[in-house]
């Protein structure tokens, strides 16, 4: 999954929650590698997965996020 469709992802819960930090889930999703393409938008989220690019971690730290990697 690439980091520009998170960002949809995120907007969207973002939304419907603003009080709390938007997580989503990607191996829940089907998706077990996150990758840095595309832009985020600048909302705190926590992101688990079981890999990550460097780049895509970097994206999420910077807008102000966590990642939570999983077995």
């Amino acid at each position: 999954i690439n980091a520009e469709y998170m960002g949809q992802q995120t907007r969207d819960a973002a939304e419907k929650s603003q009080d709390e930090a938007t997580v989503i889930d990607a191996t829940k999703a089907g998706f077990f590698k996150v990758l840095g393409k595309g832009r985020l938008p600048q909302i705190p989220v926590v992101v688990k997965c079981r890999m990550i690019s460097k780049l895509a971690e970097k994206k999420i730290k910077e807008a102000g996020g966590a990642v939570v990697l999983t077995a």
